[in-house]
């Protein structure tokens, strides 16, 4: 699963997921990528779920970018714990994910593969999601 090998600070606090994304809004390795239509948390292993559908849908032909990282730590406190007593301990990794962004790209099988291989995958993320085409793709 994806996670920082070293972060600056252990514990962070949620933020507010406003506005769109500017950068990573294009397909710029790829042919195809999925895009997010909605702000949102991706987890590291929503991620691994994607790569791993896109990668088998694909049979481990062409290549796969991933273009989110989860940097950002999410603490809970245990179950039927009571308040107080600081914050919890890190439970997860999130990468947070604005409208616009673009999270995976693939290319180099064709295009009913690709696109069913992001479709796939798009059914594992928590978000609305599209497939986009690069511009200049023929």
């Amino acid at each position: 699963m994806l996670m920082p090998k070293r972060v600056k600070f252990r514990k962070s606090q949620r933020g507010r997921r406003r506005g769109k994304a500017h950068r990573g809004s294009t397909v710029a390795f790829g042919d195809f990528g999925i895009k997010a239509l909605q702000a949102g948390w991706i987890t590291s292993r929503q991620i691994e779920a994607c790569r791993i559908a896109i990668t088998r849908t694909m049979k481990r032909d062409g290549q796969v970018w991933i273009r989110i990282f989860p940097d950002k730590p999410v603490s809970k406190k245990p179950l039927e714990t009571r308040m107080g007593k600081g914050k919890g301990a890190p439970e997860f990794w999130v990468a947070v994910v604005k409208p616009g962004r673009i999270m995976f790209e693939v290319s180099g099988v064709s295009k009913e593969i690709a696109l069913e291989a992001l479709r796939l995958a798009s059914h594992k993320l928590p978000i609305k999601t599209k497939v986009t085409v690069r511009p200049d793709y023929e």
